[in-house]
């Protein structure tokens, strides 16, 4: 048995599993998550205090086609399986990419699905997230980062029924200088440009049925949570963005569900800091649309 402050982890992903009444908790979990990629593991527990765990859920066999850098993993229920999306370097081109594993159970093992990353091939992508769209079509919405195009992009692209591969092309969404609160910094792969980080994209639907989206940056270095919404209530937008970060305390990365009571909780690692970072669980409230934290 662990309590939050004991758990190493990046971003935070919760299975809330009704039925069972059980909470698994999935993030990177690599004690190093720069180098080379061990796997992840999970935490099962009652009460968003307390955990069993660590217990091993993806092991790469040799012939995966990464070793280094697994990091985001999500779990998602979509056609009577259980799908993990995570973000891995690929092997034969030095560039990272969304790609979608499988299990029939929730505590695994899962297994590669897609036969290579499902974001596109020469980009350097992160943090795929699942979004099932009103008419029931599967779509990824990623990151494609800012270490190629400086000014960092969310992105969504159309997914096959099966969720082994993108159809059609990528949509930019938005760019993280669109939005009001993220602030600019100076890198030596781009000397000459204003940065701009976007990562761990989370789609919601609130109470009110707007789509909102999660995703982080950062603002005077300090890492930093924000919500954009969909006018137009489709994954296409046009997307809108809140004024103010959502969180601001050097953590990000989040998602948020609903409790067996049926409380909002956002949760995210914080600090940002390799190996301090724990997960944290937020009580959120919903008025009009706007989420708030408590």
């Amino acid at each position: 048995m662990v309590t939050n402050d004991q758990i190493q982890i990046r971003d935070p992903f919760v299975y809330v599993d009704e039925a069972e009444g059980r909470y698994y908790l999935f993030g990177s979990t690599d004690k190093n998550i720069w180098g080379p990629g061990t796997g992840f593991d999970m935490y099962v527990g009652t009460d968003l205090e307390t955990w069993d765990g660590p217990f091993p859920v993806f092991r790469p066999e040799e012939s995966f086609y990464s070793d280094e850098n697994f990091w985001a993993p999500e779990v998602h229920y979509y056609q009577g399986k259980y799908y993990m999306f995570a973000t891995f370097l690929r092997k034969d081109n030095q560039k990272r990419g969304t790609g979608i594993l499988v299990s029939d159970k929730v505590t695994g093992p899962f297994v590669p699905h897609s036969p290579e990353p499902v974001t596109p091939r020469e980009w350097f992508s992160l943090d795929g997230t699942l979004y099932v769209d009103e008419e029931g079509d599967p779509w990824i919405v990623f990151c494609h980062e800012w270490v190629q195009v400086s000014d960092g992009e969310v992105c969504a692209q159309r997914l096959s029924t099966d969720l082994k591969k993108a159809t059609g092309e990528p949509v930019v969404l938005f760019r993280a200088s669109d939005a009001p609160w993220p602030t600019s910094f100076k890198h030596k792969r781009f000397p000459d440009s204003e940065n701009y980080v976007t990562d761990g994209t989370f789609m919601f639907k609130t109470m009110n049925d707007e789509l909102v989206m999660l995703w982080a940056s950062f603002v005077n270095n300090v890492y930093a949570q924000g919500i954009s919404r969909s006018v137009s209530g489709n994954v296409t937008g046009p997307w809108v963005h809140e004024e103010h970060p959502l969180y601001l305390n050097d953590g990000g990365h989040g998602m948020i569900f609903r409790t067996f009571a049926n409380q909002l909780i956002l949760t995210l690692h914080t600090p940002n800091k390799t190996p301090l970072e724990r997960p944290i669980f937020i009580t959120l409230s919903e008025m009009n649309g706007k989420l708030i934290t408590e």
